[in-house]
């Protein structure tokens, strides 16, 4: 597939849709206004009545994509406005991540690298500049050939990312998807970043772990993961994750989980709204 005719992965707009989807359908307040990802990915007319898109099937899905981008992207606009020194982010599996477009008060700040698969980086950069949105130098869409074994290490410092100066890195919905050992080499690289920066990474939950009435919903994630040819091949308990991090060489690491996500964005709504249990979230420093 070239560069003038890359495709995005069909998760990443599954989960722009979602995040639209969340403004379109969900009462206010919105927990995140995301609709650049629903412009960028242009599914044409009666997107909404795809199975995948039900309003009422997808409501807690959607919620807990909408309050994971938040919880990020508070991270972030929190580390570049304090005065920490951090000047780079990081977005490992960026897919159709809008926050640059969204948010350039606060990108402008940093230097922002969007890693991902060459077909997907491609698109995108193709259709932003059709939507007339500008790609400034402080934006890298960093393309990584992953099925070649082509390391994203070498490509990020080959985009201009500095070694010395801490960064945040942001990797969610992605480690379901990867081996343990190939989630514990990510880990073991970001544990050798300067010092001051910080790693945001999700992980899926066993399902023993879920609230029983998510246990469904994390069924048909995986039957529609392992329809499109990208199965989850690994779950995570939190104590495990928090000992793969620490292992790998990380000063400091934490769990957050899901339900701390759902009382900080989703207390007080009048509709009832709550994100799905099962996808926490390591959040370690070096």
């Amino acid at each position: 597939m070239t560069a003038q005719t890359g495709a995005p992965d069909n998760t990443a707009v599954r989960v722009a849709l979602w995040r639209a989807m969340h403004v379109g359908v969900d009462a206010p307040p919105h927990v995140l206004e995301d609709e650049v990802g629903l412009r960028l990915a242009a599914p044409g007319e009666g997107w909404r009545q795809r199975q995948d898109m039900d309003p009422d099937a997808t409501r807690n899905l959607r919620a807990a994509i909408v309050a994971r981008a938040r919880f990020v992207e508070d991270l972030v606009t929190e580390q570049a406005t304090d005065g920490v020194g951090v000047g780079q982010y990081v977005i490992l599996g960026a897919g159709l991540d809008t926050f640059a477009q969204r948010r350039p008060e606060i990108a402008a700040r940093l230097r922002v690298f969007e890693i991902d698969q060459p077909d997907t980086q491609a698109w995108k950069r193709r259709r932003l500049l059709e939507l007339g949105y500008h790609i400034p130098d402080w934006l890298r869409l960093v393309p990584v050939d992953f099925e070649t074994g082509q390391s994203w290490w070498e490509r990020l410092i080959a985009a201009g990312f500095d070694q010395d100066r801490p960064a945040v890195v942001v990797s969610t919905g992605v480690t379901m998807y990867l081996t343990k050992d190939a989630t514990a080499a990510t880990l073991r690289r970001l544990a050798g970043l300067a010092a001051g920066s910080t790693l945001a990474m999700t992980f899926l939950l066993p399902a023993e772990l879920l609230d029983d009435a998510d246990r469904p919903g994390l069924r048909t994630s995986e039957n529609g993961a392992k329809s499109a040819g990208t199965p989850f091949i690994s779950f995570y308990t939190p104590r495990e994750m928090l000992a793969l991090a620490i292992d790998s060489g990380f000063e400091d690491a934490r769990h957050v989980p899901g339900t701390a996500l759902a009382e900080r964005y989703f207390t007080g709504r009048p509709d009832g709204l709550r994100p799905s249990s099962g996808e926490d979230f390591l959040l370690a420093t070096t």
